[in-house]
């Protein structure tokens, strides 16, 4: 049965040892950040980074509710979208931050979705060699994924994520009000997100997904609060099991070998994360199909749930294929020139895989753009 999001928050442990932290989910949570925040023993000044949407919606509310509790912010703000992932703006941040007089007890406040919590968390393990780094995601994709594991880092314009680190936030605040003010493309983008995370781990909650999709889509609390408690958890369990990415962890990158070409080619503008993620992953399931043992059936039920979700499946004609593996050899998954995809042996079950060839990827390259 799906949990609610009533009463007291629900909290999702990151086990990490020294550096283990709480991914609270609940509604209200905004208004209670100085109470919330407490436990962290931060300093009485840090920096809240939010971009030109999220800003205007709950930068004051945010700011107020730390200042009742004797906490001093100030508030940076970039443009809204990808391309505000970049050295430039974390160089203009970087430079700002001498000037508010913060010292390695300062603290730095992610508001916003997986730009700025890269951004901020970039900016956050670099200044003054680390100072805490709190993450406040306010879309429904950076609830569910990118907020959890401490991937943190800028695009250059060769690809995605090409500077970063790992550098694990104190605390994730999911309030998932948040989502009230999220426009649909966006929630629709963040949800292939949370459909990955049951075609690579959880095939039960993929099912649930199958049945309960549309009450997600529509932001019912109970079944937004189950969607984003499952994919909590089964990150956190991952990234207990693998920080670094050094085997297990990788399986979250499914759809994300294409997925990140097709936003480089693009340059970032018009294509959401998550329609190219859609994308990706469909074609990586067609892969699968070939290499992997995955069944017809469940490649075509992925698919099924993505399109039934508002999300495109196929590649358009803008994409040379050509072109797209040259991107994707750019990629930061790649090993010694070889591409790596995450493929499916079975819903919930997933391998990644360096045996793909160009032959692979042109014959199911044609067949996804038929």
């Amino acid at each position: 049965m799906a949990s609610t999001l009533t009463g007291a928050p629900q909290r999702v442990r990151v086990e990490l040892g020294e550096r283990s932290y709480d991914i609270i989910i609940g509604t209200g949570l905004l208004a209670r950040a100085a109470e919330l925040f407490k436990p962290l023993k931060l300093g009485k000044r840090g920096v809240i980074v939010t971009d030109s949407n999220v800003g205007p919606l709950y930068d004051a509310a945010l700011q107020q509710a730390l200042r009742a509790g004797g906490i001093e912010t100030e508030i940076l703000d970039v443009p809204a979208g990808e391309p505000s992932k970049s050295l430039r703006q974390a160089n203009r941040l970087l430079e700002h931050l001498p000037s508010l007089g913060l010292d390695r007890r300062s603290f730095v406040v992610a508001l916003g979705g997986g730009v700025v919590g890269d951004l901020a968390g970039f900016i956050a393990a670099t200044y003054l060699r680390g100072i805490t780094f709190v993450q406040v995601p306010t879309t429904l994709l950076a609830l569910v994924d990118s907020s959890v594991g401490g991937k943190v880092g800028v695009n250059l314009p060769q690809g995605k994520n090409l500077v970063g680190s790992f550098y694990q936030p104190r605390l994730v605040l999911a309030d998932v009000d948040t989502l009230k003010s999220l426009p649909e493309r966006e929630l629709r983008s963040g949800f292939a997100e949370v459909i990955k995370y049951g075609a690579v781990r959880d095939a039960k909650f993929f099912a649930w997904l199958e049945r309960e999709y549309q009450r997600v889509l529509r932001r019912e609390p109970d079944a937004v609060a189950h969607a984003v408690r499952c994919c909590c958890e089964i990150k956190a369990d991952i990234v207990s099991k693998d920080e670094h990415e050094s085997g297990l962890r990788a399986i979250l990158n499914f759809g994300h070998t294409v997925g990140h070409a097709m936003e480089a080619l693009v340059d970032y503008e018009g294509l959401l994360h998550g329609e190219a993620i859609s994308m990706g992953m469909c074609f990586a399931s067609k892969l699968s199909v070939k290499l992997a043992g995955l069944s017809e059936a469940e490649s075509k039920r992925l698919c099924a749930l993505l399109e039934a979700s508002g999300l495109s499946t196929r590649p358009t004609e803008k994409f040379d294929m050509n072109r797209l593996l040259e991107a994707m050899r750019l990629d930061k998954k790649a090993r010694n020139g070889k591409l790596r995809f995450v493929l499916l042996k079975r819903l919930g079950e997933a391998v990644v895989s360096e045996a793909v060839t160009d032959a692979d990827i042109e014959e199911v390259f044609n067949v996804c753009c038929r």
